[in-house]
C-alpha cells in the first residue's frame, strides 16, 4: 500500500466554515477575520467529484525502522501511516472547495481555533501539523544534552538541565487524557488576539514548558514559538510501552530527542522576533513623526513684521 497516495473519495455537499476569508500570507493577525459560528454551513461548488486540496502526508525525516528498538517500526507504521494519514486526508476533505483551501497549514490552525470557539477543521489541521513537528523532534541516536545557546537558556530559565527535564516530564505525564507537552520560546508580550495566553507575564523572552489537550498547540497563542513536543495520545506509545506513559516519556527524552532540531527552531524563533521588533519600531517612529508633524505650529507673520524686515 502506498501511504503517500492522495485520496480521491468524493466530497460531501456541505462545507463547514466556508465563508472564512482567504489569507494566504504567513504572519497575519487573527483580528483581521470575522469568525462565524460553528454551525455555519454553505454549499460547495457544484460538480466536484474528487478532493483537490493540496496538503500532503510528509514522511518522517528517517526510515520507519530507524528509531528501533526504542520506537518500533510497527508503531511508526500505525502512528504515521494510519493516524497521521487520516488527519491529513480528513483535513483535505473538510477544506476542499472552501475559503480555507489555499491557506497555509499554520494559518488554517489559527483561523479555525477561532479564539477557542473551535471550528470543524481545527482538530485535523492541528493534528497534521503537530505530528510533522513531532517526527522532526526525534532522530536516531538522539537524547543526551543540548549545547550552546539552547543549553544556556535552559539553565537560565529552569535553573538546570535536570530541572527542565523534571518539569517537561511532569507536564507530559500529568496531561489528563490525550494531548501534548511542549517546550516553547515565549516573547515578552501581553497583547493576545487569538486566545487566552497561558503564563502571562511582562518578563523578558524566556523558555517555558506548557501542556495542551487534544489537538491544541502553541501556535494558537500569539508570541509562543514551539521548539519541542512529545505526543502523549495513547496510540503514540501503546504498542511499545502499553499503558506505561512515564516510561515512554523518559525514553523519549533520554534516547530520541533531536536537540539539533530544537536549537534550529530556537534560532528561527529569535530571528522572527527580531523581525517583528524592527517592524514594531518602524511603525512607532512613523506614528511619532505623524504626531510631531500634526503638533507643529506654523510661524505667522503680520504685514507689519514684513515691513520691518524690509527696512
Amino acid at each position: 500500500m502506498n501511504l503517500l497516495s492522495q485520496s480521491t473519495a468524493p466530497s460531501t455537499s456541505l462545507s463547514p466554515s466556508c465563508f472564512l476569508p482567504r489569507h494566504p500570507h504567513a504572519g497575519f493577525s487573527s483580528g483581521t477575520f470575522k469568525f462565524l459560528k460553528k454551525e455555519s454551513r454553505c454549499l460547495r461548488k457544484a460538480g466536484r467529484t474528487k478532493i483537490t486540496a493540496k496538503f500532503e502526508l510528509k514522511p518522517p525525516p528517517y526510515p520507519l525502522s530507524a528509531l528501533e528498538p526504542i520506537m518500533s517500526q510497527e508503531t511508526l507504521e500505525y502512528h504515521w501511516g494510519k493516524h497521521h494519514r487520516t488527519y491529513v486526508d480528513n483535513l483535505n476533505r473538510q477544506i476542499d472547495g472552501t475559503d480555507l483551501d489555499g491557506n497555509s497549514l499554520e494559518n488554517t490552525i489559527v483561523i479555525t481555533y477561532n479564539k477557542g470557539d473551535i471550528l470543524p477543521a481545527f482538530n485535523n489541521a492541528a493534528q497534521a501539523w503537530n505530528h510533522d513537528f513531532f517526527w522532526e523532534s526525534m532522530k536516531p541516536g538522539g537524547g543526551g544534552r543540548p549545547s550552546g545557546d539552547l543549553l544556556n537558556l535552559i539553565e537560565r530559565d529552569f535553573g538546570s538541565f535536570e530541572k527542565f527535564l523534571d518539569e517537561f516530564k511532569t507536564a507530559a505525564s500529568t496531561q489528563f487524557g490525550s494531548g501534548w507537552a511542549w517546550l516553547a520560546y515565549k516573547e515578552s508580550r501581553l497583547d493576545v488576539e487569538n486566545a487566552v495566553n497561558p503564563l502571562q507575564s511582562d518578563e523578558d523572552k524566556k523558555l517555558v514548558v506548557v501542556k495542551t489537550p487534544n489537538a491544541v498547540n502553541p501556535l494558537v497563542w500569539n508570541y509562543y514559538h514551539p521548539l519541542l513536543t512529545i505526543d502523549v495520545w495513547e496510540h503514540a506509545y501503546f504498542i511499545d510501552f502499553q499503558n506505561q506513559r512515564r516510561d515512554y516519556i523518559s525514553v523519549f527524552m533520554d534516547k530520541l530527542v533531536s536537540w539539533d532540531a530544537v536549537s534550529s527552531r530556537l534560532e528561527q524563533a529569535k530571528a522572527l522576533i527580531k523581525e517583528r521588533e524592527r517592524e514594531a519600531e518602524r511603525k512607532r517612529r512613523e506614528e511619532e513623526e505623524k504626531r510631531t508633524s500634526s503638533e507643529a505650529i506654523p510661524e505667522i507673520y503680520s504685514d507689519g513684521d514684513a515691513d520691518l524686515d524690509a527696512e
